[in-house]
C-alpha cells in the first residue's frame, strides 16, 4: 500500500428478523430504540449510500454526514444528498473516505454485498410480517468478529444481538 492513500471500507448495517425480513411498507416493522442508538453510533461521521425509499422512510438526510442516495430516476433530488445512479458511481464518490455505510434497502444490500468487506447485523429473534427483505449471505465466507445481546426491556421488547462480520480473505 502507498504511503498516504486512503483504503475505503465498505460496511453494511442492517436488523433483521428470523426470516431476513428489514422491511414492511417502506417502514420497520418493529421498534427497538437500542438499535436505533446502536445504528446511529456505528454510522456516525461516516457516509451512507442508500436508495430513495430508504431515504424517504427516514423522512429526509441524516445530518452530520455524506448521504448518497442510489436512485434509477434521473429527474429526482434531495435536499442534502449527492445522487447516483449505480453502486459503482456510489463508491467512487467515497473513493476518499476511510469508510462508508451500505444502509438499505433490500435492492441497494443485494447490488452492495459483492463490495462490502464488514457487516453489522442486528439479528432479531422474532418473525414479523414483512413485505422486504436482506439477501441471503454465504456466512462460509465471513468471519463473526463479535455479537453481544441487545438490551431486552419495555421499550426494547425482543431478544436481539448486534453481531459483526468481517469478509474472510481468499
Amino acid at each position: 500500500m502507498k504511503k498516504g492513500v486512503v483504503m475505503m471500507k465498505v460496511s453494511l448495517i442492517v436488523a433483521i428478523d428470523k426470516n431476513r425480513v428489514i422491511g414492511k411498507n417502506n417502514d420497520l416493522p418493529w421498534s427497538i430504540p437500542n438499535d436505533w442508538e446502536y445504528v446511529m453510533e456505528t454510522i456516525k461521521n461516516y457516509p451512507l449510500i442508500m436508495g430513495r425509499k430508504t431515504l424517504e422512510s427516514l423522512g429526509g438526510a441524516l445530518s452530520g454526514r455524506r448521504n448518497i442516495v442510489l436512485t434509477q430516476d434521473k429527474n429526482v433530488s434531495f435536499e442534502n444528498c449527492e445522487m447516483v445512479h449505480s453502486i459503482e458511481s456510489a463508491l467512487k464518490l467515497c473513493k476518499n473516505e476511510k469508510n462508508v455505510f451500505i444502509f438499505g434497502g433490500e435492492y441497494i444490500y443485494k447490488m452492495a454485498l459483492p463490495y462490502v468487506d464488514k457487516m453489522y447485523i442486528t439479528k432479531i429473534h422474532h418473525e414479523f410480517d414483512g413485505d422486504t427483505f436482506f439477501p441471503e449471505v454465504n456466512f462460509d465466507e465471513w468471519k463473526e468478529v463479535s455479537v453481544e445481546k441487545g438490551l431486552k426491556n419495555r421499550d426494547n421488547p425482543y431478544d436481539y444481538y448486534f453481531h459483526v462480520y468481517e469478509r474472510k480473505s481468499s
